[in-house]
């Protein structure tokens, strides 16, 4: 979050310099006339000034500083998650008629590593076939161990809590796990599965 706040503080910092160089570079003939030219001076004297409105430069400065920003959070997911540490996990449904899904707990090596509470949109987009991306974090190449909590209701609308396990081997490559919530028609009971993807 501190780094989001930083990146927001230059990116604004950015734009108010930017928007504000034509004020100062008014200024600057009256400065300039009381100084000797130098002939590098005197070649960007000869530059036709910008065109167009202010408004239209501040504009133009505002799309330039969200694209440096977006650049700047791509950078920075880069840096805090590179790809030979990076396990990401998601949460999908197939069907989901036999359970409306509350929450999802996930414990990677036993620790808690996220906890998210779904709101009723959130569900309705996974049952149209969404996936989630509930975590992303870096983990150390070796065996590791993630146990999925699923709460929410369940046939006749019973309270349902229901964990999945799985174990895998972390390489050097990003590491992919989903979260599946299927309903088995048969024993009318909904099915959590852990799969890891390569």
């Amino acid at each position: 979050m501190l780094n989001l706040t930083r990146t927001a503080s230059l990116a604004f910092g950015l734009c108010a310099a930017l928007a504000f160089a034509p004020v100062l570079a008014a200024d600057a003939p009256a400065a300039a006339a009381s100084a000797p030219e130098s002939p590098a001076s005197a070649a960007a004297a000869s530059e036709p000034a910008p065109t167009g409105s202010l408004d239209d430069r501040v504009q133009q400065t505002k799309a330039d500083v969200i694209r440096l920003n977006r650049d700047l959070l791509v950078l920075e997911e880069e840096l805090l998650f590179p790809a030979n540490t990076q396990v990401a996990v998601f949460v999908s449904m197939d069907v989901g008629l036999l359970f409306d899904l509350d929450s999802v707990q996930i414990k990677l090596d036993d620790k808690v590593v996220t906890t998210y509470l779904y709101t009723p949109l959130e569900v309705q987009a996974l049952h149209r076939g969404g996936v989630q991306r509930v975590y992303l974090g870096d983990l150390k190449a070796g065996p590791h161990e993630i146990v999925a909590f699923f709460t929410g209701k369940g046939p006749h609308e019973r309270d349902y809590k229901r964990a999945s396990t799985i174990k895998f081997d972390k390489s050097t490559e990003p590491k992919y796990i989903e979260l599946q919530i299927k309903d088995v028609q048969q024993k009318l009971q909904p099915e959590f599965d852990v799969k890891v993807w390569q």
